[in-house]
C-alpha cells in the first residue's frame, strides 16, 4: 500500500535555494474527502475514471475503499482522516511521493480533526503540489495537458524557517 507509492528524490536543497521536484508520468494523486464530501468525490471521480486509471492512486481510509470499490480502481489506503491519515498523506508529500492532492473538505462543518486539515494543506502549498477543494479546480487540473506530460515542479525550502529554534536561555 503506502510502500507501493515511490518516492521523488530530488528534495530541496538544505541551504534554502529553490530545486525541482520531478513528478513521474503516472502522477501520483491523492483523494481525499469529508463525511459531507464523499459523494461529491465519488461522482468526480466517476465522471473522471478514465483518467484516474493512468496514475498511481492514494486514499484516506472510508474515501480510498469508497473509491476502489464502486470504479474498481485500485486505490492504496492510508488511515481515515481522523485517525491520521490527513497526516500521513502530509508526510508522504514532503518526501515525494505525492504529486497532486485532491481534498473535497467540507468548508461548513467542524472537524475532530481540524488541525490536521489545516497541515495538510500547509504542506501541500510550502511543497508546491496542485490541491483541488472543489470539483472545478479537480476539473481543471484532470484535463489540464500538464497531468499527461513531463513536469518540473519548482520547490522551495523554507530553510531556517522550518529549521527549529534554540531554546532559551533561563538565567
Amino acid at each position: 500500500m503506502m510502500g507501493d507509492m515511490k518516492r521523488d528524490t530530488s528534495s530541496p536543497a538544505p541551504d534554502g535555494s529553490s530545486t525541482s521536484g520531478h513528478m513521474p508520468e503516472r502522477r501520483r494523486i491523492a483523494l481525499v474527502a469529508h463525511d459531507n464530501r464523499k459523494a461529491d468525490l465519488l461522482e468526480w471521480a466517476r465522471y473522471n475514471r478514465l483518467s484516474l486509471v493512468g496514475h498511481e492512486l492514494l486514499g484516506t481510509g472510508t474515501t480510498g475503499k469508497l473509491i476502489s470499490e464502486e470504479l474498481d480502481l485500485d486505490v492504496a489506503r492510508v488511515e481515515s482522516g481522523p485517525l491520521g491519515g490527513d497526516v500521513q498523506i502530509g508526510a508522504m508529500i514532503t518526501e515525494g511521493a505525492i504529486d497532486m492532492l485532491v481534498f473535497f473538505w467540507d468548508p461548513l462543518e467542524p472537524q475532530p480533526h481540524d488541525p490536521d486539515v489545516k497541515a495538510l494543506l500547509r504542506v501541500a502549498v510550502v511543497w508546491n503540489i496542485p490541491i483541488a477543494c472543489n470539483r472545478a479546480t479537480a476539473d481543471f487540473l484532470i484535463s489540464s495537458p500538464l497531468m499527461t506530460e513531463p513536469y518540473q515542479r519548482a520547490t522551495r525550502h523554507y530553510g531556517a524557517a522550518m529549521r527549529p529554534r534554540p531554546a532559551a536561555s533561563t538565567p
